[in-house]
């Protein structure tokens, strides 16, 4: 076992893991911040983007041990400081961006780097960068739709699928 620290959602943290136990699996198991989903295993569906240093990172393709010392962002930590939703939760609820909910953690961490570096992406941007991010209910429409909306622009002329 290895002592392992890093800053999670403001606060400083450690824990002892082996050196094969994943920053997925750290963050869930080890901290119980379960809001981080684990869902292909694979590094295939993106349920379990955090921000690692401010760049999204799929957490079950990296070890723990190479978070150390470093600022790690989860779903948890999204939220405005009064606990209220951010502006890209809070557009993900109003435009419908999600269903079973599943994919919703990786898909508003995807969306919130996407917007850190794209302040107005367009619809072709969106999905492209979501590339990397499944889901299985919505179509991604509607997610596009939260995306758009997150940036401040005007979602009513985006046509329905």
């Amino acid at each position: 076992m290895t002592k392992v620290s890093m800053t999670v959602n403001g606060k400083s943290v450690s824990g002892d893991v082996e050196g094969r136990t994943l920053l997925v699996d750290f963050l869930r198991g080890g901290l119980g911040l379960t809001g981080t989903h684990v869902g292909c295993d694979t590094s295939q569906c993106g349920a379990c983007v955090v921000h690692v240093d401010g760049a999204a990172v799929k957490a079950c393709s990296i070890f723990a041990l190479e978070a150390e010392g470093a600022e790690v962002r989860t779903i948890e930590g999204m939220a405005n400081a009064d606990g209220s939703l951010s502006k890209i939760q809070q557009a993900f609820q109003d435009h419908h961006g999600l269903q079973c909910g599943f994919c919703t953690p990786g898909m508003v961490m995807s969306a919130a780097a996407l917007l850190k570096d794209v302040r107005k992406p367009t619809e072709t941007e969106i999905r492209e960068y979501l590339e990397g991010n499944i889901c299985r209910c919505t179509g991604y429409h509607n997610i596009v739709k939260a995306i758009m909306a997150a940036s401040g622009q005007d979602v009513s002329t985006i046509a329905a699928e």
